[in-house]
């Protein structure tokens, strides 16, 4: 049936006489006209050869002409003289026996490479010095050849030398041996070296330091950007000049360390080297309130998935919390406290978010006999306090632009801050902290203040010095007979989880990372 269909249709348009007419023009060399089903097809061919032919006719493209801009090695010199370099190199190692470095040796090759004198022992231990206990001068040469040819500024080189193989960031792991050195080899921590057992708390609490404030993106990976953008490198170098390791604040002061350490001993009753909620709720006597410290354990901002399954916080948590809890004018440390208040991870604190922790403030308050302010009242301080961008919610980038985040956070879950506040005039707030020096953060008063009472502390009890003596001055003296001490009554401290072992919490912040 189909067949005679087809045949019939054939005779059909054989006979039609529009289509003969059009084969017959065809034929004399004039154009073939389709019938009108075709048309339509015909056109679009014969449009697509046309852009064809357009494209075919257009100038190369103007990209090429674009310099690079992106280097995440840094930016190559024009004039570095690679040659040179090797060479004072090589003259350096030909003063050691057998042309071999020794790791007390690499200060001087250090210097020969125009690197900082504490980049010694990541030279070291990137060149293979850790296996053999030395350096051979062709090894190093080699080494080093390679990064000046790769790596065009010190965060580049810096990366290069501390990071594992086939990675191009740096772990919290990635930092103990160039702290190990510091400790080793700093006037200023010269103490130390009769309390080995203590150097892995000191490492510990350096690297966190460094992660609070180099690692913007909380991703437990300091990258080449992050650590350019940091003054990390420029503290490191300031190592060798500052004799007095306290006067580095920033990340390497001993004191600081040692008021941390201090504030976690003191909550630590069962010595397990963690903490529980009940023990971290022992704080600054009972300020933080109960349900701040119920979103601190939620995993917000605490790392390690162990800890969190067994509901306790290691040491290297409890930096990030002290720092925090002291300093609430940081970005990390706003960001730290925004994570624990936005409960449903949109991004943005709502009203019932802020009234669910100002309740228990006004229970706390309740039971001390002061009247607390009702929440719409609180509520019309705080807005006019952020002046949020959009209406009904407060969102990271306005705590950010806010001079008076301390007292924001400090009138949601901490009692006894929010009460100093309510002592203070905000106007005379807020011409206090523009009048007081950049220099001196919140932190800084802090941790000097509680050194000094931690010290005089020590000095008046008598069961810090028994049975320990030691050619050390008054203030040495004091911090040795305080480690001796804790030693006593401590396990060795390991090293906490890093921070790429977390899965923290998504959010789609308003990023404003300077």
């Amino acid at each position: 049936m189909k067949s005679e269909s087809m045949r019939i249709k054939e005779i059909s348009l054989r006979q039609d006489p529009d289509l003969r007419k059009e084969l017959a023009l065809l034929a004399r060399g004039c154009d073939f006209v389709l019938p009108s089903r075709f048309k339509k097809r015909l056109k679009a061919f014969q449009q697509v050869q046309v852009q064809t032919k357009k494209e075919e006719t257009l100038p190369p493209s103007h990209s090429q002409n674009i310099p690079t801009f992106y280097f995440p090695r840094g930016c190559p010199k024009e004039k570095v003289n690679i040659d040179a370099v090797i060479a004072k190199i090589e003259k350096t190692f030909s003063e050691f026996p057998n042309e071999r470095a020794t790791l007390e040796d690499m200060g001087k090759v250090a210097k020969a490479c125009e690197c900082p004198l504490y980049w010694k022992g990541p030279l070291f231990y990137c060149a293979g010095g850790e296996r053999t206990g030395y350096v051979s001068v062709h090894k190093f040469v080699a080494m080093w050849r390679k990064i000046l040819q790769t790596c065009y500024d010190d965060a580049a080189k810096f990366v290069h030398l501390l990071m594992n193989p086939g990675c191009n960031y740096l772990v919290q792991e990635d930092f103990i041996p160039f702290l190990q050195d510091v400790v080793n080899s700093h006037p200023g921590l010269s103490f130390l070296k009769e309390a080995s057992e203590f150097h892995s708390r000191y490492i510990t609490t350096v690297i966190q330091r460094i992660f609070y404030t180099v690692n913007r993106s909380w991703s437990g990976k300091i990258t080449c950007n992050e650590l350019r953008k940091s003054n990390f490198l420029q503290n490191v170098a300031l190592l060798e000049e500052e004799a007095d390791i306290n006067q580095l604040t920033e990340y390497f002061s001993y004191e600081h360390f040692y008021v941390i350490y201090c504030k976690f001993w003191e909550l630590d009753t069962d010595h397990d080297l963690y903490i529980d909620r009940k023990d971290l709720a022992r704080h600054n006597d009972h300020a933080i309130s109960n349900r701040m410290i119920e979103r601190i354990f939620s995993g917000a901002v605490t790392r390690g998935r162990k800890a969190q399954k067994d509901g306790k916080i290691s040491y290297a948590d409890f930096v990030w919390f002290l720092i925090s809890e002291e300093d609430k004018k940081t970005p990390t440390s706003i960001e730290y406290w925004f994570r624990c208040m936005d409960l449903d991870g949109d991004g943005a604190l709502s009203m019932y978010e802020l009234e669910y922790f100002y309740e228990e403030q006004c229970q706390k308050l309740d039971n001390m006999a002061i009247e607390p302010l009702p929440f719409e009242d609180c509520l019309c301080q705080m807005l006019d306090l952020v002046k949020p961008q959009h209406e009904g919610k407060i969102t990271l980038h306005d705590l950010k632009r806010c001079k008076l985040t301390n007292v924001f956070f400090d009138t949601f879950f901490n009692i006894e801050k929010y009460l100093d506040h309510e002592q203070k005039d905000q106007f005379s707030m807020l011409r206090d902290g523009e009048g007081e020096s950049p220099e001196v953060s919140d932190w800084e008063k802090y941790a000097a203040e509680e050194y000094d009472i931690l010290v005089a502390e020590e000095a008046a009890s008598d069961q810090w010095n028994d049975g320990y003596e030691a050619e050390l001055n008054p203030v040495d003296h004091q911090k040795a007979n305080v480690l001796k001490y804790q030693m006593e009554k401590r396990p060795f401290f390991e090293m906490p989880s890093h921070l790429a072992d977390v899965d923290l919490d998504e959010y789609d912040y308003e990023e404003d990372f300077e």
